[in-house]
């Protein structure tokens, strides 16, 4: 938070969004519950999923309507692995849908300023995009290494953001008010792994996780719901389920949290003010 700034009335909120594949339709229902108490957003950051959430509604689809878009278009199963002849597939399949609902394809003419994590394979680092083709960032930050062939921009080998930052807090530190942090890959204990996937889903989150807590406390507010451990990362038919533990999640924290309930007060003041 920036210094000498007023916390129960800060100018700027940001917004980081994990990844987590459909859980990340979680961060849906939190943003519905937030923006329902006039919360809004200055600067919104992504990997991944969360990229997919930061950039539609950043081009001013609410919540419910990318749930639905995510619905019809069937637009996560477009990023769910398969394997063609030659081992890896491409995850270009999914730029026409991208393109169809955000035509200009362009971080500039967002609502709402955005910043959208990737690694760069051949670099080995961490890259932030802000400007360039947002479909070809938000594919990049989506790439899951080992499945999915590198996306290409300026020569240059991009794949999913979650392997060095899986919660990408550090593009708001310094650049906003107040920062709200949504994360949709708390693992509760197990005793027992049903299937290979859900061996392989495990062992990543739990190496995706290593450093949370550093980027949990780079947040004023963390609102992550503890309901999302049992469902996979593929799991697309439970996204309506997903979207209302969000949004459970993302109302429970208003309640609960002095500085969110503060400002949805403050927003509701501003608003009859102005109605």
């Amino acid at each position: 938070m920036n210094p000498g700034t007023d916390q129960n009335n800060p100018k700027k909120i940001g917004l980081a969004l994990s990844g987590g594949g459909v859980r990340g339709v979680s961060h849906l229902g939190v943003i519905q519950a937030l923006t329902d108490h006039g919360i809004t957003f200055s600067h919104i950051s992504g990997t991944s999923a969360g990229a997919i959430a930061a950039a539609f509604f950043s081009e001013g689809y609410t919540p419910k309507e990318i749930l639905q878009i995510i619905k019809d278009t069937r637009l996560l199963k477009l990023l769910r692995p398969a394997f063609g002849s030659t081992g890896l597939v491409s995850i270009l399949n999914a730029r026409f849908l991208i393109e169809k609902y955000i035509p200009h394809n362009s971080f500039q003419k967002l609502k709402t300023h955005i910043t959208i994590a990737s690694v760069d394979l051949g670099e080995g680092k961490l890259v932030y995009f802000t400007d360039g083709d947002l479909d070809m960032a938000i594919l990049a930050s989506c790439c899951l290494p080992g499945i999915f062939r590198p996306i290409i921009i300026n020569d240059h080998m991009y794949v999913d953001g979650g392997i060095l930052n899986n919660f990408p807090v550090e593009p708001l530190v310094g650049n906003c008010d107040l920062i709200i942090g949504s994360s949709c890959n708390h693992l509760p204990a197990v005793t027992e792994i049903k299937s290979f996937g859900n061996l392989i889903d495990r062992a990543a989150m739990i190496a995706i996780n290593s450093s949370l807590n550093t980027h949990k406390n780079l947040c004023d507010i963390v609102i992550e719901p503890h309901g999302l451990g049992g469902y996979g990362i593929f799991d697309t038919d439970a996204a309506e389920e997903i979207y209302m533990i969000g949004y459970e999640e993302g109302l429970k924290a208003i309640e609960a949290n002095e500085k969110l309930k503060i400002i949805a007060q403050a927003q509701k003041r501003v608003k009859k003010a102005h109605g």
